[in-house]
C-alpha cells in the first residue's frame, strides 16, 4: 500500500468517527468530511483524536448532493472510505430521507472517484441490511451469498438504500477497465455498539441502548440483537485497504444477544441505575407492537419471534478480525453516555 491520503466520508458519524481514529492512531494522513465544519457536534470529537506520529488530519466539508463538493474532498486521495449515509429506519418521506442520500451520494462518490484518478483503493460501508432478505426462516445462517434484492420502499427502505448503493458499487467496480481499476471491499455491519464520540452517535444502532438508559420501556421486546463492537467495524474497514479480496464483501458480526441480556448486562455493571429487565411475552409484545407508530406487525412477527445468524468467518480468514466480546462491547457503550449526560 503506497502512503497517500485517505479519505473518510461521514466522518462525524459513529463508524467514521472511529475510522479516523483507527487510522490516526497508525498515523495516517486523514481526509475528514464532514457536512458542516462549524458545528461542533460534527467536528469537535475528531480534532480532539490522537494523531501518532506521521499522520495529519485534514477536515473539509462535503455535501453528498453536491458533485462537486464531492470532487473536490476525493481530488488527490489514494483511498477513499464512504461511510456517509442516512442512519434512518423509517420516514414519512423514505425516498429522499433514506434511500437518496445513499444512492445519489454513492453515485457522486465513484463519480469523484474516477474524476480523480489517483484513487487506488476504495472501501464501501454497506450492511447486514443489504444482505437479508425480506422473508427468511427461523434460526438460519446467512452468508454474504445472499443480496436484499426483495426490499422495498414501502416495507424495508434502509435495506432498499443499503442493497441499491452496494449494486451502484459492484457495477460500476465491474465495467472499471485498466488502468481505472482499483481494489473494492464492502463491509457489512450488524447492530453497532460500543463507545459513542459524540451525543450525534447515540442515533441508529445505539437508540436500543439508549431506550436501557433512558428507561423508555418498562418492559423489554423479545427481540434477538446481532452486535458488533465499532471499534472492530472500523479495524475491518482499514484492514480491507491492504488485506482481503478485491470485490471483497464482508459482514462484521461477533454475535448475538437477547435485548434484555443487554439489559441484565448493564445492570449488573450500573446496579444503582434504574433498568427495564422484564422480558414481555411474544403475543403480548405483538399488542405493544400494533400501537405503537413506528413498528409494524409485519416487522414484529419476524423479529420478535425468529432468530437469525451469520456468518462472518471470510472477515476473520481474510481480514484476520478478532471480534471483542459482547460483554465488553455493551459494557464500553455507556461511559461516555453517562459522564458526558448525554440524553
Amino acid at each position: 500500500m503506497s502512503e497517500g491520503v485517505v479519505v473518510v466520508t461521514g466522518a462525524s458519524g459513529y463508524i467514521g468517527s472511529h475510522v479516523v481514529a483507527n487510522l490516526l492512531s497508525k498515523g495516517k494522513t486523514v481526509r475528514a468530511t464532514v457536512r458542516d465544519c462549524n458545528d461542533t457536534e460534527r467536528v469537535g470529537h475528531l480534532t480532539d483524536l490522537d494523531i501518532l506520529e506521521g499522520g495529519s488530519l485534514e477536515i473539509v466539508e462535503m455535501d453528498l448532493f453536491d458533485s462537486e463538493s464531492v470532487d473536490a474532498a476525493i481530488f488527490g486521495t489514494t483511498d477513499v472510505i464512504h461511510t456517509a449515509a442516512a442512519v434512518i429506519v423509517r420516514s414519512e418521506d423514505p425516498q429522499s430521507k433514506i434511500v437518496d442520500p445513499s444512492v445519489i451520494g454513492t453515485q457522486n462518490v465513484i463519480s469523484a472517484i474516477e474524476k480523480s484518478g489517483s484513487v487506488e483503493r476504495f472501501v464501501h460501508t454497506s450492511s447486514t441490511a443489504a444482505i437479508r432478505p425480506e422473508n427468511w426462516e427461523d434460526g438460519i445462517t446467512l452468508t454474504t451469498e445472499t443480496f436484499a434484492s426483495d426490499a422495498t420502499l414501502e416495507e424495508n427502505p434502509y435495506g432498499l438504500a443499503k442493497y441499491s448503493a452496494e449494486m451502484i458499487v459492484r457495477e460500476w467496480h465491474e465495467n472499471l477497465e485498466g488502468a481505472k481499476k482499483l481494489k473494492m471491499v464492502t463491509i457489512h455491519p450488524c447492530m453497532v455498539f460500543g463507545p459513542p464520540l459524540s451525543s450525534r452517535h447515540l442515533r441508529g444502532s445505539l437508540s436500543v441502548i439508549m431506550m436501557l438508559v433512558n428507561r423508555e420501556l418498562p418492559v423489554i421486546l423479545p427481540m434477538q440483537i446481532n452486535i458488533v463492537d465499532v471499534r472492530d467495524v472500523a479495524e475491518a474497514h482499514v484492514r480491507a485497504l491492504t488485506m482481503g479480496v478485491d470485490k471483497g464483501r464482508y459482514l462484521t458480526v461477533a454475535g448475538e444477544m437477547m435485548w434484555a441480556d443487554i439489559s441484565k448486562i448493564l445492570k449488573q455493571r450500573y446496579p444503582k441505575r434504574k433498568w427495564p429487565v422484564r422480558q414481555l411475552p411474544y403475543y403480548i409484545a405483538l399488542i405493544v407492537c400494533a400501537f405503537h407508530p413506528k413498528v409494524s406487525i409485519s416487522w414484529a412477527k419476524r423479529h420478535l419471534k425468529n432468530k437469525l445468524y451469520w456468518d462472518a468467518t471470510p472477515a476473520e480468514n481474510d481480514l484476520q478480525m478478532k471480534w471483542r466480546s459482547l460483554t465488553e462491547t455493551i459494557t464500553d457503550t455507556i461511559p461516555n453516555i453517562i459522564d458526558n449526560n448525554w440524553k
